[in-house]
């Protein structure tokens, strides 16, 4: 009996070293950990902004550091000429004050933005310009050849107020 009880405590032993390196390899392939706070946004820019016209806007939402959002605006093309258009970005990234995105193409034309946010002359969320977007604005065309022009400008863009959401409606 006693060669038993080796063989067994011999299987056992080879069983969990082999389990123990199983995990170890997995381990080793795990996904990196979630960005830590230096790739956060210093502050919780969500909300609208103006954009290029009246009535056109930017929405970005920050959600545990992932930036997403929209451009609504009002097509320009005889084919889209006076409905609104919504292009979802389709990246976009905000490090610190830094804020960049870049929307889906729609109808050959799509934007990338380039620049930072800063505190404005509202004095709450409840007021236009609380926030502002400084940068650069790139809007690319593309023709019927496929051939993409671009042309760049420098742009702000200002929070259009937010109700207050602390106050309650009778």
């Amino acid at each position: 009996m006693p060669m038993f009880f080796r063989k067994i405590a011999v299987f056992l032993l080879v069983f969990a070293m082999a389990a123990m390196a199983q995990k170890s390899k997995k381990d080793k392939t795990a996904p990196p950990p979630a960005p830590t706070t230096t790739n956060a946004a210093a502050e919780d820019i969500s909300g609208m902004y103006s954009f290029l016209k009246e009535g056109e806007f930017v929405q970005i939402n920050l959600d545990q550091g992932a930036v997403s959002g929209y451009i609504s605006r009002e097509g320009e093309l005889e084919s889209d000429r006076g409905e609104f258009l919504d292009q979802f970005f389709t990246k976009a990234s905000i490090q610190g004050h830094e804020i960049s995105f870049t929307t889906k193409p729609i109808h050959g034309i799509w934007f990338e933005f380039k620049g930072r946010f800063d505190r404005g002359p509202g004095k709450t969320k409840a007021e236009d310009a609380y926030y502002l977007l400084h940068g650069t604005l790139t809007e690319y065309t593309t023709d019927v050849q496929n051939k993409a022009t671009s042309r760049s400008r420098d742009v702000e863009f200002k929070w259009l107020a937010q109700p207050d959401e602390t106050q309650t409606q009778l």
